[in-house]
């Protein structure tokens, strides 16, 4: 897996200047552009657009300081469509406008070239198991929220904090099926998955019943799932669980992520410092 991603990497450096199909880079690595993203968010730590616009924009600055064509000339190779837009972009990165940069000779940031390596780091081992799932349903209390990577997402605890408790006592008797009890289900998150992007959240039960008033219904095909369990101090273990799926264990397994919700059941210790946790994500297998 792993190298066919690093055959995309060397696709996109050779279409810097060009337009970048990501279905073509889906099919160097012999994947779907849906895993193809994923696995580039977890990996790379940012999304694939963003490595490609500051790749491009680090390849254009050296042309910038170069001096020997037109900026106008370096905007439309580069993708944009007029000299402000590329000045607007360049001054977001390097924190400095093309033009200015030109004439003063300015220090510019650079994104490296990524190339993906397996390094070994210890012999842990990740808990997991595979389900096929018929279709179900997700029925709960539902919000648009703010994705965030790592440390607490405030608007999320908000959310949750805000809910009648009369409400989740109620859901709670509706569950029905695995993943029992109350679960956090996220869904719609934006392709990129980049920090701040927002998603669908569901605070609810995986359950059969008829939704009660007031409450969102999720309806979910049916589909198999890896399903990843957890111990440790609460966020961290469950943000690196999630972490670590898609820079371990996809990389390693023959199964590729699919559209779908992403579905986590929590448990608390009595200070709410640490969690059991179990992570249900829709997969599918690879092609051979």
């Amino acid at each position: 897996m792993l190298e066919r991603l690093n055959q995309a990497l060397w696709y996109i450096e050779r279409r810097l200047d060009q337009q970048i199909d990501v279905a073509e880079l889906a099919r160097i690595a012999v994947t779907s552009e849906y895993h193809l993203r994923r696995m580039f968010s977890a990996l790379a730590g940012l999304p694939l657009s963003e490595y490609i616009r500051r790749r491009r924009l680090t390849v254009a600055g050296a042309d910038v300081l170069a001096g020997r064509e037109p900026l106008l000339e370096i905007a439309v190779r580069y993708g944009y469509g007029s000299g402000e837009a590329f000045a607007r972009a360049f001054r977001a990165m390097h924190g400095v406008g093309p033009g200015e940069a030109r004439h003063t000779g300015a220090v510019l940031v650079s994104q490296p070239r990524l190339t993906f390596r397996l390094t070994v780091e210890g012999s842990s081992s990740m808990r997991y198991r595979v389900a096929d799932r018929p279709e179900f349903s997700v029925v709960g209390v539902k919000a648009r929220i703010p994705l965030v990577h790592m440390g607490p997402n405030q608007a999320l605890i908000d959310f949750v904090r805000g809910i009648d408790p009369q409400i989740l006592e109620h859901l709670e008797k509706l569950s029905d099926q695995e993943p029992q009890g109350i679960v956090a289900v996220c869904d719609d998150l934006d392709p990129s998955r980049a920090e701040g992007t927002e998603l669908d959240y569901y605070h609810g039960v995986i359950t059969s019943a008829a939704a009660p008033d007031g409450t969102a219904v999720l309806p979910v095909p049916a589909g198999t799932w890896a399903v990843f369990t957890t111990s440790g101090p609460a966020p961290q273990a469950i943000q690196e669980l999630w972490r670590d799926v898609f820079t371990q264990w996809f990389p390693s397994n023959p199964y590729r992520s699919r559209p779908g919700p992403e579905i986590l059941r929590t448990r608390l210790s009595p200070d709410k410092t640490e969690a059991d946790a179990e992570l249900w994500l829709p997969v599918e297998r690879e092609q051979s």
